[in-house]
């Protein structure tokens, strides 16, 4: 499994720890320092069967100094693929990535649907 996630972000540390208490190994990738490529950010939202907009960190600074929350909804998934792809700091973390799950964000249920089965 890879986790993806930003140092400095307190629900990325939080997955860590919920990870770790499970006793799961994982990769740990920095998204500032390795970004997403385009090509990674397609195949985790079509593996994830959520909506685009899960896939932006709608609370960062980025996000609103662009004023993505107007744009978005104008914008094909295609746009938002690309854009997503030009900075770690507008994408949701962390994700789980795994064989058969993408997991954004973190929300213990959901990660409990797939970790505690």
């Amino acid at each position: 499994m890879k986790l993806v996630c930003y140092p400095k972000c307190g629900t990325c540390k939080k997955a860590q720890v919920y990870l770790e208490n499970l006793g799961l190994n994982y990769n740990y990738r920095d998204i500032k320092l390795e970004n997403p490529s385009y090509e990674e950010l397609k195949l985790w939202h079509e593996k994830s069967g959520l909506e685009m907009k899960r896939f932006f960190n709608t609370s960062g600074l980025l996000y609103k100094s662009m004023q993505l929350k107007d744009k978005l909804p104008s914008m094909t998934d295609e746009e938002k693929l690309l854009l997503l792809a030009t900075d770690g700091l507008l994408v949701k973390r962390p994700i789980a990535i795994g064989d058969d799950f993408v997991l954004v964000g973190f929300k213990e249920k959901e990660w409990d649907a797939v970790f505690k089965k």
